[in-house]
Formats: structure tokens, C-alpha cells, sequence
């Protein structure tokens, strides 16, 4: 018997072959299918996808063989992969110098009929074979030995596959870790700046009301510039805490809302406001959903409507519509509407398309993108249509549990 010589590139071929985490994996039905295609076209009663590993050989499929691996020194296939541009055919091992006192032939394993074609990838670097065996001795044809090689370029597609998805799976999960990490930072970073910003305020009114009639007038606009600054930062904070706990929505954590509860609610949250006129048209009269999500997306569509409009009477229309696995919301404005130009971003963190609302205040950027996020981690989708002078529609959906 001749044993096999290890591969001119082995060091490279085991370390591919680690790459795949195939070795000693469970059996799949995708390489189960190939060894029963190789065993019908080569017309044999065994067949198998083997892999070479160190000191063995590693039988991923098998098909009319029980065992599931055998030393590398007798393996057939361990000579096959040393020709990876062939199909390594033995007709008849017990007249073959290399293999007539091999184990495997003149043992119950009974190997005649060897042809294995070679596994290899796109530089040559062979894996293992996808091989057929018979008690007897046999020839293939051509045919048969190109589809066998066709199996072989199967099997590899296959592991490219597995190896895409392994390499899928490290990214979410680090991707994971990051978003993880970063909405913690954000929180913990917005959490801790409330309380010196607080201590700013304090101090601001403690020194007017106890030295603003010493101050000039000046002096005193400077104070309240940093008083008006701290109310804005304090807004951005507020919406920071609120963005980076919409990921920890309890997505399960669903209430029947009743419409008309939400139609008085809304009115009267909004009821000094009047000059604007709210209506809700709904085809239900409840919906399960997260009510604090839920309100909170409608709050902050309602509020920025009202924040960004040019009109002395405004106009918001609330319709909700329950489709067979998802609560359809429009919340539709009369506006400035956003140019067409703008609504390819305005969900984006900290993206601001004007510069000042109708009370002279800057956003924050960060209301949508907080209502995008809400809407995502509730299972829906959230999209705009709007014209400028015209309003505004905002249309987002909500997953039925």
C-alpha cells in the first residue's frame, strides 16, 4: 500500500478548510441531495462527500456507507486531491499497486471501483471529493465523470455559501455589540449631562433674581441667551433618552387603544391651541398596539405639523385603517410642506430642513428620526409625501401581533 503525500500547498488547504466550520457538522440535505445525484449518474451504491482534514478523512454526506471517517493514510480520496484538475478514477483497486493491501479493499469496506473528483475552490485549493465506490470493478464514462466534477463544483458553491453566511452572521453580531454600545453611550452621556444642565438653570435664575437689577441691559440679555440655551439643550437631551430607548420597546407590550380615548387625549393636549383643529377618521374603534409608542409617534408627527406650518388655521387629519397584518396611520397637514429634495432625509438623525419654526425655534433633528426608530422597532414602515405650500402627509404602518 501506498499512503498518500500531503497536498504542495497543505498548509493553505487546512486552513481553508477550517475556514468552513464544516468538519464534524450535522448532516444537511443540500450535500445529502448531491451524494444521491452522484450515486444515480455513476450507477454505484456508495457515494460521499469527504473532506481531508489533518490524519483523517470526514464524511459529510454518505450514502450506502455506515462509517463517518477513515485515517488519511488509507484514504483514496487523500490521493485524489494531490490531482485537483481531475477526476481521479481507479477501476479496479485489487490490481492497483497503490491500494491492493489497503484496508478498505481487502476488508468488509470491499472497495473496487473508485472515482473521486476533487473539491476545490477558486484557487485550486482542493478540500476534499464528492466520490463514488463499487464492489466491483467499473469504467465511467465521460459523461459521468463531468457530472461528477459538476457535483464536485456544487459542493463548493455550497460551502461558499456557508462560508458568506458565517461571515454574515460575525458582522450582525458585531454590528449588534456597536448599535448596542453606542445606544448605551448616548444614553448614559444624555443622562448625566441633565444634572449639571439643571444646576446652569438654577444658577441663571438665582442670579437674575438676585443680581439682575445690578446688571445692565445687556448683561441681562446675556442671561437669558444662557437660560433659552439651556432649555434648548435640555430638549435635544430629552429626545437623545428618548431615541436611544425606543430599541428597548417591548414589542409584545400591546393595549387595546380606543380611538375616541385617543380623540380626546389629542384634544386635550392641544386644547389652547386654538387655531388648530385635530380630526381622527378611523375604520375601527380600537387597535392592540404599544399606546406609549404609539402616542408618542402621533404626538411628535401632531406637534411638528403644528411647529412647522404658515397657515392661521391648521389642519391635521388623523385616519387609521386596519389592513389584514398591519394599522395603517396617515397623519395628513396643510403646512409648508418639505421639498422633494428634503424628504429623501428628514428621518436621518440630526438632520434639520428649516432653519427656525413658526415660534423662531431651531429643531433638534432628532423628533423623526426618534419616530422612524419608534416605528421600525413596532414592526412598520414610515414614508412621507409632501409638497411645498401644500402640507404634508406622513403615512407609517404598525405590525398586528
Amino acid at each position: 500500500m501506498v499512503a498518500p503525500y500531503k497536498f504542495i500547498k497543505e498548509k493553505e488547504r487546512i486552513k481553508l478548510l477550517k475556514s468552513y466550520s464544516i468538519l464534524d457538522s450535522l448532516p444537511e440535505s443540500d450535500y445529502d441531495n448531491l451524494t444521491t445525484l452522484a450515486s444515480q449518474i455513476c450507477e454505484t451504491p456508495i457515494a460521499l462527500i469527504t473532506f481531508i482534514d489533518d490524519d483523517r478523512q470526514w464524511f459529510k454526506s454518505r450514502k450506502g456507507l455506515d462509517i463517518s471517517e477513515t485515517p488519511r493514510d488509507i484514504s483514496f480520496c487523500a490521493h485524489a486531491i494531490n490531482n485537483p484538475n481531475e477526476v481521479f478514477e481507479i477501476n479496479d483497486a485489487r490490481k492497483d499497486s497503490r491500494f491492493y493491501d489497503n484496508p478498505t479493499v481487502d476488508g468488509s469496506n470491499n472497495v473496487v471501483f473508485y472515482a473521486g473528483a476533487p473539491i476545490k475552490n477558486l484557487h485550486g485549493l482542493p478540500l476534499g471529493t464528492i466520490c463514488v465506490i463499487d464492489h466491483k470493478p467499473k469504467i465511467l464514462t465521460e459523461e459521468q465523470k463531468t457530472a461528477l466534477q459538476a457535483l464536485a463544483d456544487q459542493t463548493m458553491k455550497l460551502l461558499e455559501l456557508r462560508l458568506n453566511k458565517i461571515e454574515l452572521e460575525k458582522t450582525m453580531v458585531a454590528l449588534k455589540k456597536k448599535n448596542d454600545d453606542l445606544e448605551r453611550f448616548a444614553y448614559i452621556a444624555a443622562h448625566d449631562l441633565k444634572s449639571p444642565l439643571a444646576n446652569i438653570s438654577g444658577l441663571s435664575d438665582f442670579f437674575t433674581d438676585n443680581y439682575g437689577n445690578s446688571i445692565d441691559k445687556e448683561g441681562n440679555e446675556v442671561i437669558n441667551l444662557i437660560k433659552s440655551s439651556t432649555v434648548k439643550l435640555k430638549e435635544m437631551i430629552d429626545n437623545l433618552l428618548l431615541y436611544s430607548k425606543s430599541s428597548l420597546l417591548d414589542k409584545e407590550n400591546c393595549s387595546d387603544v380606543l380611538i375616541s380615548d385617543l380623540e380626546k387625549d389629542f384634544s386635550n393636549l392641544y386644547i389652547f391651541k386654538d387655531n388648530c383643529i385635530i380630526t381622527f377618521k378611523a375604520t375601527v374603534n380600537s387597535i392592540c398596539v404599544n399606546k406609549g409608542a404609539f402616542e408618542q409617534i402621533l404626538n411628535n408627527l401632531v406637534t411638528n405639523a403644528i411647529k412647522y406650518s404658515d397657515k392661521e388655521k391648521i389642519q391635521i387629519d388623523i385616519v387609521i385603517t386596519e389592513e389584514r397584518d398591519f394599522y395603517m396611520v396617515t397623519v395628513t397637514d396643510n403646512g409648508i410642506g418639505i421639498s422633494i429634495e428634503n424628504q429623501k432625509n428628514i428621518f436621518d438623525l440630526f438632520t434639520i430642513v428649516n432653519s427656525v419654526d413658526r415660534f423662531g425655534a431651531k429643531g433638534t433633528g432628532i423628533g423623526l428620526a426618534t419616530v422612524k426608530k419608534l416605528v421600525e422597532d413596532l414592526g412598520g414602515t414610515i414614508s412621507v409625501y409632501s409638497k411645498v405650500g401644500k402640507g404634508s402627509k406622513f403615512i407609517f404602518t404598525l405590525a398586528r401581533n
